[in-house]
Parts: structure tokens; sequence; C-alpha cells
């Protein structure tokens, strides 16, 4: 049996900064901060320390990525 996953499709091939570029573009930082509490988008936000903390920051991480993903699903339906 082959195991496929949707959401590893949809991220496949695709950085840390283009996923950054597309919530930041879609949501701007201060509603990012209030879908993700994570103080890089809240205080004093920036695309660089953005970046920094979440390469570090594998919890984050998964969280911007699945932000990502559900937000590519909800536009692949329209």
């Amino acid at each position: 049996m082959e195991s496929y996953n949707r959401n590893d499709d949809l991220l496949h091939g695709v950085s840390l900064s283009v996923i950054l570029d597309f919530l930041i573009e879609e949501y701007w930082f201060e509603e990012l901060s209030e879908l993700i509490r994570i103080n890089c988008f809240k205080s004093n936000p920036s695309k660089q320390s953005s970046l920094k903390f979440l390469r570090k920051t594998e919890w984050a991480r998964i969280q911007v990525q699945w932000l990502y993903v559900r937000t590519m699903k909800e536009k692949m339906k329209k």
C-alpha cells in the first residue's frame, strides 16, 4: 500500500521563504499573529526575523506550513 499525503504534495519544492511571502501577502503580519501566536509576527515583524525564528523552531514552522496548506486548499476550492 502506497503512503500518500496531500499536505506533503502541496509543500513539495516550496521553500519556507516562498511560504512566508505567500502568507504575508495573504494575511499581513497583524492577522498572522492572531492565527499563529508567535512573537516574530507580533513584535517588530519582518520577513527576515520570521525566517530566522522559523528555521530554528520546528513547532512554529509546522504551524506556518499547516496554515499555508490550509490556505492553498481553500484557494483551490474556489
